[in-house]
C-alpha cells in the first residue's frame, strides 16, 4: 500500500535531520520556506576527484619547495656553482655556463633535472692553479669529489624542500594535518621513484655526446677534435666532473673564442642542403667553412626555389666561399639552367657537379652522386614518384660498383631523395642526402650509412609563409673522416634560429663502434659486382 506523501516527506526529513518531525511542524516548514532559504545536500567528492586533486596539490607543493630552497652552492674545483634539481619531461643535465652558453647532457630520463649554475671564477683559486701548475694533475680527483659532496646535499635538501613544500600546501588547502602529512609524505614518496629512475637510467657516456648552444656553440675546441675522442677515450670518461674540469678551463680562453686547432689527419666535410635560395645560407657557410677548417663542401641540392635562369646570379658567391664545392642537382633544380651554370668551370673552378653516377676525388675523398631525376617546377612534365627515385638509385649503385671493379672505390655517395639513396645500401661506407628538411642518421640494413641533412637555407622564404609557425631552422653538419681508413669518426649537428631567431646549438654524435668498449669497426660494406 502506497505511503501519503506527507508521511514520506516526514520520513525522509527524519533521516536528513536524525529528529522527528510532526505532522504540524511539518506544515510550519513549508509555511516558513517563502522567508528562510533552502539548505541542499551536496555529494562528496568522487575518490578519483579527490585523489587527483591530492596529486595537484603535492606536484605543486613540491615544485614551489625546490623552486624556493631546493639548491645548493658547491665550489667545484676553481669554481663556485649552484646545483638545483627541477621538474622535467625528459630528465638529463643542463650546465650554464655565463656568459658563455649551456651545455646539455641526456645523463637520465626521469621526470627531474640537474641544473649546474657555473657562477664565476675563483680568483683565489684559479690564481692558485697558474701559481702551481703541478696541481692540475690532482685537479680531476677534487673536482669529482667536490661534485659527489655538492649532490649528496643537494639530495638532502632536495628532500626537505619537496616535503616542506607539499606540506605546507597541503595544510593551506585542506587545513587538515593528517591530510597536510599525507601529503608531504607522497612527495617524499615520488621524488624517492624519480631518483631511483635516474639512477637505473643513468648513462655516463652521455658526457660524450653533448649539446652546445650560445656562445659555446662557437667553440668546438671545447669538445676536442675529433681524432681525439676517437683514439684517447681515458679523457672522456664517466664522469660529469671531466666535463666540469673542461669548462673551467674555458674562462682562461675566452678572449680567443673561437677557436679550433685542425687535426691534419682528418677530413672535415661540410653537409649542407635545400638552401632554397636564401642569401643568409652563404655567409652561414663561410663561417662554418673558416671556423672547422673544413676541407670539402657537399650539398646535396635544392639550393634553388624554381630552377629558373634568373636565379643563376644566386650561385656566384659560391667561388669565394674558401673550400671545394661538391653539388648534386635536387628536384627544384632545372638541369639545362641550374646544373649548367655550375658546371662552368671557368666561372666556378671549385665546384664540381655529379650526375649519373659521375665520381670525383676531392679532399682525399672519393665522390659518386647522381641529380634527382624529377624536375618539380616543370608543370609541363608529370611527377613519376618514388619508382623514379629508386631507378635513379639503382644507377647509381651501379656505377659505384663499377668504379669498386675498376680500382677507385668510392668513400660516398651523394643522392638528393634518401628513397634513392637507399638503394646504394651495401656498395659504400656513406651516403648523404636531403629533400625532407630535417637532420638524420641511420645505418641501412647492408651496413650502409645514410646521413639526412636538413635544409640550410631553412626552408627559404616559404618559411615564413605560415605565419602560425615557428621559422624552420637553419641545418648543417660537420663530418669527421679518418684519412685513412675513410670512415666516419664523429659528426658535428648543427642548428641555428630560423628568420628572426638567434638560437645556436651544436650536438656532436659518434658512430656506435666508436664508443668505449666498442668491438673494432668491420670493414666497409662491398656489396656484390
Amino acid at each position: 500500500m502506497a505511503r501519503p506523501p506527507a508521511v514520506a516527506i516526514r520520513r525522509a526529513l527524519h533521516r536528513i535531520r536524525g529528529v522527528r518531525t510532526a505532522p504540524s511542524a511539518l506544515a510550519r516548514h513549508y509555511r516558513a520556506r517563502r522567508s528562510h532559504p533552502v539548505v541542499e545536500l551536496v555529494h562528496p567528492p568522487h575518490p578519483y576527484v579527490r585523489a587527483l586533486g591530492l596529486v595537484a596539490v603535492v606536484l605543486l607543493g613540491a615544485w614551489l619547495g625546490l623552486l624556493i630552497v631546493g639548491s645548493v652552492r658547491a665550489p667545484v674545483g676553481p669554481m663556485d656553482t649552484r646545483m638545483t634539481l627541477r621538474p622535467s619531461l625528459s630528465g638529463g643535465t643542463k650546465i650554464n655556463v655565463s656568459p658563455l652558453g649551456a651545455l646539455e647532457l641526456h645523463s637520465h630520463t626521469a621526470p627531474i633535472r640537474l641544473d649546474v649554475d657555473v657562477d664565476q671564477l675563483d680568483p683565489v683559486r684559479a690564481q692558485a692553479l697558474v701559481d702551481h701548475p703541478e696541481r692540475l694533475s690532482g685537479l680531476q680527483d677534487e673536482v669529482a669529489r667536490d661534485v659527489e659532496h655538492g649532490t649528496l646535499d643537494l639530495a638532502v635538501r632536495s628532500c626537505v624542500a619537496v616535503v616542506a613544500g607539499a606540506t605546507t600546501l597541503g595544510l593551506v588547502v585542506y587545513r587538515r594535518p593528517r591530510r597536510a602529512l599525507a601529503a608531504g609524505g607522497l612527495a617524499l614518496a615520488l621524488l624517492a621513484a624519480s631518483g631511483g629512475t635516474a639512477y637505473a637510467t643513468w648513462n655516463p657516456n652521455s658526457v660524450l655526446e653533448p649539446k652546445f648552444s650560445g656562445l659555446l656553440s662557437s667553440a668546438p675546441s671545447v669538445v676536442g677534435n675529433a681524432r681525439s675522442i676517437v683514439t684517447e677515450f681515458d679523457v672522456y670518461q664517466k664522469e660529469l666532473a671531466r666535463l666540469v674540469t673542461n669548462v673551467t678551463k674555458l674562462y682562461d680562453v675566452t678572449s680567443t673564442l673561437p677557436t679550433y686547432q685542425p687535426d691534419p689527419s682528418t677530413i672535415r666535410v661540410l653537409h649542407v642542403s635545400d638552401i632554397h635560395l636564401n642569401p643568409a645560407s652563404w655567409k652561414i657557410i663561410a663561417s662554418l667553412v673558416d671556423q672547422y677548417k673544413i676541407s670539402v663542401i657537399v650539398d646535396t641540392g635544392d639550393t634553388m626555389d624554381h630552377g629558373s635562369a634568373a636565379e643563376n646570379g644566386f650561385l656566384d658567391p659560391i667561388k669565394d666561399l674558401g673550400a671545394p664545392y661538391v653539388w648534386i642537382r635536387g628536384n627544384h633544380d632545372s638541369k639545362t639552367e641550374t646544373q649548367k651554370y655550375l658546371a662552368d668551370r671557368k666561372r666556378f673552378k671549385n665546384v664540381r657537379v655529379l650526375d649519373d653516377g659521375r665520381a670525383v676525388t676531392v679532399a682525399g675523398l672519393r665522390f659518386a652522386g647522381t641529380g634527382d631525376p624529377q624536375y618539380t617546377p616543370d608543370r609541363s612534365t608529370r611527377a613519376q614518384g618514388d619508382p623514379a627515385e629508386r631507378m635513379a638509385g639503382l644507377r647509381l649503385a651501379s656505377a659505384i660498383r663499377d668504379q669498386r671493379v675498376a680500382g677507385t672505390p668510392v668513400d660516398i655517395a651523394l643522392a638528393h631523395e634518401p628513397v634513392a639513396a637507399k638503394e646504394v645500401d651495401g656498395t659504400v661506407p656513406l651516403v648523404l642526402a636531403g629533400h625532407v628538411h630535417h637532420q638524420e642518421m641511420q645505418v641501412l640494413p647492408l651496413g650502409t650509412r645514410l646521413r639526412i641533412e636538413g635544409s640550410t637555407g631553412g626552408s627559404g622564404l616559404r618559411a615564413v609563409d605560415n605565419t602560425d609557425s615557428h621559422p624552420d631552422p637553419v641545418e648543417a653538419s660537420v663530418l669527421y673522416v679518418d684519412r685513412t681508413t675513410k670512415r666516419l669518426q664523429a659528426w658535428d649537428e648543427i642548428r641555428l634560429g630560423g628568420l628572426g631567431l638567434t638560437k645556436a646549438e651544436v650536438s656532436r654524435h659518434l658512430p656506435k663502434e666508436n664508443q668505449p668498449g666498442a668491438t673494432p669497426s668491420p670493414s666497409a660494406p662491398q656489396g656484390s659486382p
